[in-house]
């Protein structure tokens, strides 16, 4: 039937979205937090833990870190208290451990009690791997000289490995994406609840805001380019992002080795920081109902195929929401509930404002699509090209093993999330163009 006039009830559904936003930690600024992050811990304590970050680019440079690192003694998490205080010593502890893994000639397979035993303590407080994921080295580590997060020329970065321009521009690009996508969220959760009203004009107007969003975001992409230098991002910066996880070539066949507060020891193989981990992105996803299925892995292993999401195992894009905070994954877990806007495109055309609902989706889902080839685009840029000038250097770490095994083809790259890059990345985009395909028989 044609959409009809909203109902008192169906206010109501709209005004509770405050609620719920607030209920999964969803702030005006999105994902991002209310107000800029503890730049950091006030206790006196810590002090050693931020020395050590405040001089990293410089230990890391001079080849210092795990000597500085074994120096200090583990401290207690007990003087933390607030949830700004727990997020910010797992940004700390994030870069100290990336630092000190790959801060030598080759990576160290042993992270430090003095790290590791407050890491895992923490990660566990805020249910995050103990590793360096997109929430410590991008939601949680920037500041501002102005009140408008998605100003990026007004944003700061915190902490950076290298301590150059190129990287803190690399993370606050992203930053501002989150900030920018953030007006977003609450109008996609009301398209999704007008399905039941078969409201269109609200569910259309949505999706046209959608559109519009995405390239706006695209925009913020293309930006990358005028502070960050390729080189220097695939030799400096990119390393340091690496996690654990299939990154045997890179000199860590079996993980990192962490000792916990019992003094047990457990190997971790764990994925490192990438922008699969934004729950935006994913939350674009599960709106229109884009379905991933690759697990991200190399051909070859036990769980390269396509169809190994299908078979028991998560596709990667399930996997990386347990390196989102707690609450984030929970909001996409929630929405995932929801009908989504696929199903209702497909259901057969009964009005004219249905016709005009599909052109919408698909017009949405084609610029998401094109908003992963932009992204592809860049990879080309920023680590295939990189990637083809053979390293000279004795290190070993994610990208000298990059350049010296892709010969150029960028078929046997890693990204910093442990994924098969290129035909991960390929596969993501092409389910995203396939999802705007209306079924033929609706």
């Amino acid at each position: 039937m044609p959409g009809r006039t909203q109902s008192s009830s169906e206010h109501q559904d709209y005004a509770n979205q405050h609620d719920l936003l607030e209920k999964y930690a969803i702030t005006k600024n999105g994902f991002l937090p209310e107000r800029e992050p503890l730049r950091r811990l006030p206790n006196a304590y810590y002090a050693p833990w931020e020395s050590l970050l405040e001089d990293l680019p410089a230990l890391i440079k001079e080849r210092a870190i795990r000597q500085a690192v074994n120096q200090i003694q583990i401290l207690s998490t007990s003087k933390l208290h607030t949830e700004e205080e727990w997020r910010r010593a797992y940004v700390v502890l994030s870069f100290l451990a990336h630092g000190y893994i790959w801060g030598g000639e080759k990576a160290s397979e042993v992270l430090p009690p003095a790290i590791s035993v407050p890491f895992l303590q923490v990660s566990e407080h805020l249910g995050l791997p103990p590793v360096a994921t997109y929430a410590a080295l991008n939601l949680w580590n920037f500041s501002s000289s102005g009140t408008d997060f998605r100003d990026l020329d007004k944003l700061e970065v915190l902490h950076t490995f290298s301590g150059t321009e190129d990287e803190a521009w690399f993370f606050l690009v992203s930053v501002a994406m989150e900030a920018q996508g953030a007006h977003i969220i609450p109008v996609m959760i009301q398209a999704l609840e007008a399905i039941r009203y078969r409201d269109y004009s609200t569910i259309i107007k949505a999706l046209d805001q959608l559109v519009a969003c995405i390239r706006e975001l695209g925009r913020l992409l293309d930006r990358m380019d005028e502070k960050c230098d390729p080189m220097v991002f695939y030799h400096q910066i990119r390393p340091f992002l690496a996690g654990s996880k299939n990154m045997g070539p890179a000199g860590l066949p079996n993980g990192v080795l962490y000792q916990g507060g019992d003094g047990a020891l457990s190997w971790k193989q764990l994925r490192g920081g990438s922008n699969g981990q934004s729950s935006l992105i994913q939350f674009f996803d599960i709106v229109l109902g884009v379905e991933h299925t690759s697990t991200g892995s190399f051909r070859g292993s036990s769980s390269a195929t396509s169809s190994g999401a299908s078979e028991g195992r998560k596709s990667f894009h399930e996997e990386v929401r347990s390196y989102m905070p707690a609450q984030h994954r929970a909001f996409l877990e929630h929405i995932s509930r929801m009908k989504s806007l696929k199903e209702f495109a497909n259901e057969p055309i009964e009005s004219d404002e249905h016709g005009q609902l599909q052109q919408s989706f698909q017009a949405a889902t084609k610029a998401l699509g094109d908003f992963r080839n932009r992204h592809m685009q860049l990879v080309t840029r920023y680590i295939i090209v990189p990637s083809r000038k053979q390293s000279q250097l004795p290190t070993v770490n994610l990208a000298t093993a990059s350049s010296r095994t892709s010969r150029g083809t960028g078929t046997e790259l890693t990204g910093t999330g442990g994924t098969a890059l290129i035909p991960f990345l390929k596969q993501t985009r092409d389910e995203t163009y396939l999802t705007g395909i209306i079924n033929s028989s609706a």
